[in-house]
């Protein structure tokens, strides 16, 4: 059985869905790839107790690292995919070409860019921190303002073309 319900955020209203008590959905108003409303089910508080203190503890900058349990509907491809996701520190970014090459095929970012954009759990599943070759800010379901600004709360502020951060220090990565 689904549920959903509705949180405020710094990004805008987020739609949380759960299914069978087991979070399967985070999306933002107006987000690429948003299933219909009428596919959340009803609308309950109960299963999002947890998933809302932690996202308003990752907004306040005390929380770095999500520890819910996740139901991630997908292709396999797509489930690969997003566990790379889930491994890339907070205040760190990958390229797309860095994640196909984790795969085994860096010939497949378009793929992994496919794959990225149907991330059913944005923020949580961090599709945010994954940019276009040399940093630069590319593709983002919930739009590229929204992809700064979480980024901006990772600390990846000085994103600039051709220097992507590392998150520790001020050097780039070889990409």
């Amino acid at each position: 059985m689904k549920q959903h319900t509705v949180t405020d955020s710094p990004l805008g209203p987020l739609t949380l869905v759960a299914r069978d008590g087991l979070l399967c959905g985070l999306y933002m108003t107006g987000q690429r790839h948003r299933p219909a409303q009428e596919t959340f089910g009803e609308r309950d508080d109960t299963p999002f107790g947890e998933a809302k203190a932690q996202l308003e503890a990752y907004f306040a900058g005390e929380l770095t690292e999500f520890t819910l349990p996740l139901r991630m509907d997908g292709t396999p491809f797509q489930r690969r995919v997003w566990d790379l996701l889930r491994g890339i520190p907070y205040g760190r970014t990958r390229t797309y070409g860095d994640l196909a090459a984790a795969l085994g095929n860096p010939t497949a970012s378009r793929a992994v860019g496919l794959a990225n954009g149907r991330n059913p759990i944005g923020v949580i599943v961090p599709c945010h921190r994954v940019v276009g070759a040399g940093g630069s800010l590319t593709g983002y379901g919930g739009g590229l303002e929204r992809k700064r600004r979480l980024l901006d709360l990772e600390g990846e502020a000085a994103l600039i073309p051709g220097l992507l951060r590392t998150g520790c220090d001020d050097r780039t990565e070889p990409r």
